[in-house]
């Protein structure tokens, strides 16, 4: 976790909980050491947060510390909370991960009644029991598509056969159990869909691509639609 993201957590940990609590507590929901923690708690002083207490005694968020509360109707909060789920079942581990997280701190801002309605949404994303799970190859070509890198892979087509081919990822959808990664193939020199499970050795290239409103995925999207 990056020093920031936990400074963030110790705050919103604080606030959820009232009341002093020791550096041990917090280092035990942090899962780093106590060191650590009177170093976070010396930063955030220091930064000027809230905070009454001292090493070997506990810390204490003071009431007059609030976060601006963000304003969503309940119906858009229940959409959120399923959109996040979603992602939990669906995603692999880091994604999954980076959801619960982010639902953490869209909770730790929001009013009370608001928090709760959250938690509390009845809607609810599971996972089949044939599920197959998300391709190893889901990270590398997730990260290609945000930073515009393309990735060489090997592609079983339905025949058996396999090509090796240099593609721009540009977009990821989900289809049941299936993963579909939808690029431009230079191979092809045209919008392709690859299943991340048939692919083999894909590699993350060195050279990037530029934003092209030909060759985008809302561009892909929109014929489809047509």
């Amino acid at each position: 976790m990056r020093p920031a993201d936990r400074l963030f957590r110790i705050i919103q940990l604080m606030r959820a909980t009232g009341r002093a609590m020791t550096a041990a507590e917090i280092a035990e929901k942090m899962e780093v050491s106590r060191r650590t923690i009177y170093r976070d708690m010396e930063h955030l002083v220091g930064s000027g947060a809230p905070i009454d207490g001292e090493p070997g005694v506990g810390y204490l968020l003071r009431e007059d510390f609030d976060a601006p509360p963000l304003v969503f109707t309940f119906e858009q909060l229940e959409a959120l909370a399923f959109g996040v789920r979603a992602v939990q079942m669906l995603g692999n581990d880091s994604l999954g991960r980076a959801a619960r997280e982010a639902l953490e701190k869209l909770e730790a801002s929001l009013p009370k009644e608001h928090a709760e309605r959250l938690r509390r949404a009845p809607l609810r994303a599971f996972r089949s029991g044939s599920h197959a799970g998300v391709p190893t190859s889901f990270d590398l070509v997730r990260k290609a598509i945000s930073a515009r890198r393309k990735i060489e892979i090997g592609y079983h087509s339905l025949s058996g056969g396999v090509t090796r081919r240099v593609v721009r990822p540009l977009g990821l959808s989900a289809f049941g159990n299936l993963w579909l990664l939808t690029a431009w193939c230079e191979l092809r020199d045209g919008f392709r869909d690859f299943r991340l499970d048939r692919l083999e050795g894909a590699i993350l290239l060195d050279e990037t691509f530029p934003p092209d409103e030909e060759r985008s995925f809302e561009r892909y999207l929109d014929g489809v639609a047509g």
